[in-house]
């Protein structure tokens, strides 16, 4: 089932963006793109995705910015005190020495080597992974909901289809219950004219063959499996929950019994309505591989 959500948000000095899109798969493909440097973060995530999606090709994508600290500085404490006690050393000698030096600006110690240096600063990556975990539960939000959405107008779609199958097959029923006379009619032919034209054939041999081809032409249970299905599927679509590969299964029992259907059909509507069962059957299996 397809699904799609995406929402930004914050928290200083880190911003970010998410994206979820699922589309379409027999199983569930959890594939995401968040960075490796934040602690934690990607098995906390596969368990929330894993949490809210039981099939289809899950893609999450997060992008994580810091504000930049350009132009910030600070002092160096141990290289000022170097620095401090230098010049506290060279005004003694000169004065030793007779020398009379001017007083020391600050404007000329901040510009000393290794006093004044860019500012640092230190990642927590604790605090920002727990920051993204809370903020992903409403994208996952949004992405359920929009999954809800979708399954919701798919349950209408396939309870149209059951319908349409359930109709089809109630006309099968009504063709074989009336061919039934004109299939007895046709075997009591067939008996007489081979009875007629061979000398010493097992009469009781030759019942049971018939007896066995009458056997084989009957769609009953077939018929009788269809309706079960039905309800079956239908049962399914009112369950809720992940029921797609259910579903999946019970598309190939439905398949299954329509091709024998069309197979013992021997009768031109028969076949007819057993072709446009396996068309709507088939309309079904594509919609059912959209179901979670």
């Amino acid at each position: 089932m397809t699904g799609f959500a995406a929402r930004a948000g914050a928290d200083a000095p880190y911003s970010w963006g998410w994206e979820i899109r699922a589309v379409n798969g027999k199983g569930l493909d959890l594939r995401l793109r968040v960075p490796d440097w934040i602690e934690g973060l990607e098995a906390e995530l596969r368990k929330k995705l894993a949490a809210v999606a039981a099939r289809g090709n899950v893609t999450c994508n997060l992008r994580v910015t810091r504000e930049e600290t350009a132009g910030l500085l600070e002092v160096n404490e141990a290289q000022l005190e170097t620095v401090l006690e230098a010049l506290h050393r060279i005004e003694a000698r000169a004065m030793d020495a007779g020398i009379s030096l001017a007083p020391s600006k600050a404007t000329d110690i901040v510009t000393m080597r290794g006093v004044l240096e860019q500012a640092t600063t230190q990642d927590d990556t604790a605090q920002l992974c727990a920051a993204l975990l809370k903020d992903v539960d409403k994208v996952l939000a949004d992405f359920a909901a929009m999954r809800a959405s979708e399954g919701a107008a798919l349950a209408r779609v396939l309870e149209n289809q059951l319908t349409e199958v359930e109709n089809l097959t109630a006309a099968a029923a009504k063709l074989a219950e009336g061919r039934k006379d004109e299939m007895a009619q046709n075997l009591r032919q067939n008996l007489a004219r081979i009875l007629d034209n061979a000398d010493g054939v097992d009469e009781s041999r030759l019942a049971q063959e018939l007896a066995l081809i009458a056997v084989k032409s009957d769609i009953t249970e077939e018929i009788d499996r269809l309706g079960a299905h039905i309800a079956a599927a239908r049962a399914l679509l009112a369950e809720g929950g992940p029921v797609g590969r259910k579903l999946d299964f019970l598309m190939q029992e439905f398949n299954r019994e329509t091709n024998t259907l069309c197979a013992k059909a021997q009768h031109t509507e028969l076949t007819r309505v057993g072709l446009s069962l396996k068309a709507v059957i088939d309309q079904m299996r594509e919609q059912v591989q959209n179901v979670e």
